[in-house]
């Protein structure tokens, strides 16, 4: 598949406390990954700023004023959560975030490219409506999303989301969303605490799969082939978005489950596969945690090289 590479130098520049697991390293390891002969076909461009309305068909006026217009010093960080934070460098790298996935989002309709992958952070997945969470900022795959619903008129979005957290933010934001799907394979009795089986949306199009700490590889993938993909191929998207978290690793510190580099490239050609048989081509994928550095970078670089191959 042709695929387009969006990111920005200002991802570096959100800046949280020391040690925090959710730093910029993350973000380096992720394109290093995606360097060299293997990746010579990706195309590679600037994430742009998003628009303020898009931000706004998911977050309240009010949470948008607060990240955009807090002003900070260089090296001052404020705490919006127990676990996120502004910097002086946040409000710029967040809306380049939203803009990668929405920017993904045209040029995939448009045809310009087929698959896209953001690299980005902060993440997106736990941002509620009014609210910060869990390292994330802007919901930037919900954004993108609604941009494809409401703006380009598609009448089916997919969201797959197999980070090891139930992307809570996601689900709340799609909760009464006619046309969306949204598919989550997630650590049961994990953080954030949401994503069980018996929350199935407003409209019955929210599938939860939560799973044991320690589930196998190979019970993961079976999950994901049995049953997410029967889902998605029995909705017919016209468009698949991926909140691609890569916690679901084995060597990962904030995870329980065993899933290796290889297995996020089977996740690639699995879900590029079905893109390009039932949805016209048309893949955005959206960066969301891994938290161990050499597990990140080469499960991104296998996940990126599967979709080119597709």
């Amino acid at each position: 598949m042709k695929t387009t590479l969006y990111t920005h130098e200002t991802g570096f520049d959100h800046q949280t406390p020391p040690e925090h697991v959710e730093h910029p390293g993350r973000l380096r390891a992720v394109l290093d990954g995606l360097q060299g002969e293997a990746f010579a076909d990706l195309i590679r461009s600037e994430a742009p700023l998003a628009a303020r309305e898009d931000l706004a068909r998911v977050h309240e006026p009010e949470y948008i004023d607060l990240v955009l217009n807090t002003k900070l010093t260089d090296g001052e960080i404020a705490a919006l959560d127990p676990d996120t934070y502004l910097s002086a460098g946040t409000a710029e790298a967040a809306l380049r975030g939203a803009g990668a996935a929405a920017q993904a989002v045209d040029d995939v309709l448009a045809g310009t490219s087929e698959a896209a992958f953001c690299a980005m952070r902060p993440p997106g997945h736990h941002a509620r409506p009014g609210a910060a969470m869990g390292f994330c900022v802007f919901s930037n795959i919900a954004i993108a999303a609604k941009r494809a619903l409401q703006v380009h008129g598609l009448e089916r979005v997919a969201v797959v989301d197999f980070d090891v957290h139930h992307g809570n933010g996601t689900q709340e934001a799609l909760w009464d969303q006619p046309g969306s799907l949204f598919i989550s394979l997630h650590q049961q009795d994990h953080y954030p605490g949401t994503g069980l089986a018996s929350e199935t949306g407003g409209r019955g199009q929210v599938l939860n799969l939560p799973m044991a700490a320690g589930t196998s590889a190979e019970d993961w993938m079976s999950s994901f082939c049995d049953v997410a993909l029967v889902r998605l191929r029995a909705f017919a998207p016209q468009l698949i978005m991926v909140s691609a978290g890569f916690d679901a690793h084995e060597d990962d510190p904030l995870g329980g489950f065993c899933l290796q580099d290889h297995h996020y490239g089977q996740l690639g050609h699995l879900l590029g596969d079905l893109a390009r048989t039932q949805a016209n081509s048309r893949l955005v994928s959206v960066l969301e945690g891994g938290y161990h550095l050499p597990a990140l970078g080469n499960s991104a670089a296998q996940y990126v090289s599967a979709l080119l191959a597709c």
